[in-house]
């Protein structure tokens, strides 16, 4: 791999404490490159580079910054097989998963491109007294970006792009699972016209240490989380102290609810979709299935069939629909859910198991007659198990789909617009995928309610995560 170092100010740096980690390609559990650990040292040249090239843009145009963001699109978009190539290697997902993801990734510089140019503000007279009220929009400060390793191009771009937009200087902690996507993007974001220092990338093992050390640095005012709703309690904790502005998408719990009127063809393709993209490692994947009971059986078959039909194996391989899950701990755990939920009455539709040999791949699963009290059903699955259960009440089912902590997304499959959009007003989600099973796009506010998150991502309200609204009263 070209770049495992540590990347602070324009340079690549082997860490002060002289430390690195292996990172694994979960298809064949063979090192694939010795990176660079940040420690405490590290963070701080970190936060000086970011602080520097931060005032020195300060009174950038905003059309500059946007010229940077679309020459960036531009750049990566020209690249994409070889981002795909390596989120494949250290991630796993299959080849067109990858390319999704790099395409998608890119998208979000385009974006932020036209937003940087639209950070309005107004002017107005107040009522009573008559003075001018002024309303700007300007950068927060330096920024904390802490992104996960199931998108590790999207996560990373989907923060940068607005922060740059916002005209915010940056210091991505990537996970320790994927940092090598991030440090690529390095040289192609300097190609562009990023200056030395506005953007930092510290991979390293000691996460917790060094991620609290930045959030407690007084020059850091903004911290954007992707990840468990465990680890962002904690770092809300951190924030807290210093009262940061926070960015948190974390974790979900999706319904996927299928009333008997819906179009099976759709909501069979959607729930593939919805499911399946990213193997199911997404905080947006279906998590619970409910299918009324009048199709319940006929959905059910056809899933299975569409399931079966995806060929397992390393996502380098073009022909590949299912690549191998992250590492052996999310591979265990998926197969813990599945023998929980047989052991409450589930049964195996497809699937069920881990696949003989090396990698850690887990085969596509369906399971049908799920019980409520099933763990898969109030925890993330985070792997390729379509867990299904039945329904007949309207009320019931959106009621067992509120029933949980999170409210990131939830997804309807129903031909009566009136029945679907009365029920998706009643969700209690940031988000609802309505006949389709793919919500995300860089033009639309991603995020979630209660423990799912805090703020939103990509859409205008992107670019205001990294800003602070001044208003000037004035009289002349």
């Amino acid at each position: 791999m070209e770049h495992t170092d540590l990347y602070i100010n324009g340079t690549w740096r082997s860490g002060a404490a002289q430390e690195r980690f292996d990172v694994i390609n979960p298809a064949t559990e063979e090192v694939l490159a010795s990176v660079a650990s940040a420690d405490i040292a590290d963070a701080d040249a970190a936060l000086d580079a970011a602080e520097a090239a931060m005032a020195a843009r300060a009174a950038r145009a905003p059309r500059e910054r946007s010229e940077v963001l679309r020459r960036a699109w531009e750049l990566m978009s020209a690249r994409l097989d070889e981002f795909a190539r390596l989120i494949t290697l250290e991630n796993g997902k299959a080849r067109g998963d990858a390319m999704g993801e790099a395409t998608y990734a890119a998208e979000f510089f385009r974006w932020f491109a036209e937003e940087a140019v639209r950070a309005d503000g107004m002017i107005t007279r107040a009522p009573s007294s008559g003075a001018r009220i002024m309303v700007q929009h300007k950068p927060a400060g330096l920024a904390v970006l802490v992104t996960p390793w199931n998108y590790p191009a999207a996560m990373g771009t989907r923060k940068i792009a607005p922060a740059l937009a916002a005209g915010c200087g940056v210091i991505i902690k990537p996970a320790s699972e994927t940092p090598l996507t991030m440090l690529a993007l390095m040289p192609l974001l300097e190609e562009a016209g990023v200056p030395a220092g506005l953007v930092n990338v510290l991979p390293s093992k000691r996460t917790g240490a060094l991620v609290d050390h930045m959030l407690h640095d007084p020059r850091v005012r903004v911290v954007s989380f992707t990840g468990s709703t465990g680890v962002g309690r904690k770092l809300l904790h951190s924030a807290a102290d210093q009262v940061l502005k926070p960015a948190m998408e974390l974790g979900g719990n999706a319904p996927l609810i299928v009333f008997e009127d819906a179009d099976l063809d759709k909501a069979v393709e959607g729930t593939m979709l919805a499911k399946m993209r990213n193997l199911g490692e997404a905080c947006t994947a279906a998590n619970r299935i409910y299918v009324h009971q009048d199709i319940a059986e006929d959905y059910t078959r056809r899933l299975t069939a569409a399931m079966g039909k995806l060929k397992v194996g390393d996502g380098s391989d073009p022909s590949v629909d299912v690549g191998p899950l992250v590492n052996a701990d999310t591979r265990d755990k998926v197969a813990a859910f599945v023998e929980d939920a047989v052991s409450r009455g589930a049964k195996v539709e497809l699937g069920g198991k881990a696949p003989d040999g090396r990698g850690y791949f887990y085969l596509p699963t369906v399971l049908s007659n799920v019980s409520e009290d099933s763990e898969c059903v109030h925890d993330e699955i985070f792997g390729p198990v379509a867990a299904i259960q039945s329904f007949t009440d309207q009320d019931y089912v959106v009621r067992r789909a509120n029933d949980t902590e999170y409210g990131l997304v939830a997804y309807v499959f129903s031909e009566d617009m009136k029945r679907a959009l009365q029920v998706c007003e009643r969700l209690d989600y940031g988000m609802v995928g309505l006949n389709r099973g793919l919500v995300s796009d860089p033009a639309a506010p991603f995020g979630g309610t209660k423990q799912s998150g805090l703020g939103r991502e990509g859409g205008h309200e992107g670019m205001l995560e990294f800003m602070e609204t001044q208003y000037i009263s004035a009289s002349w």
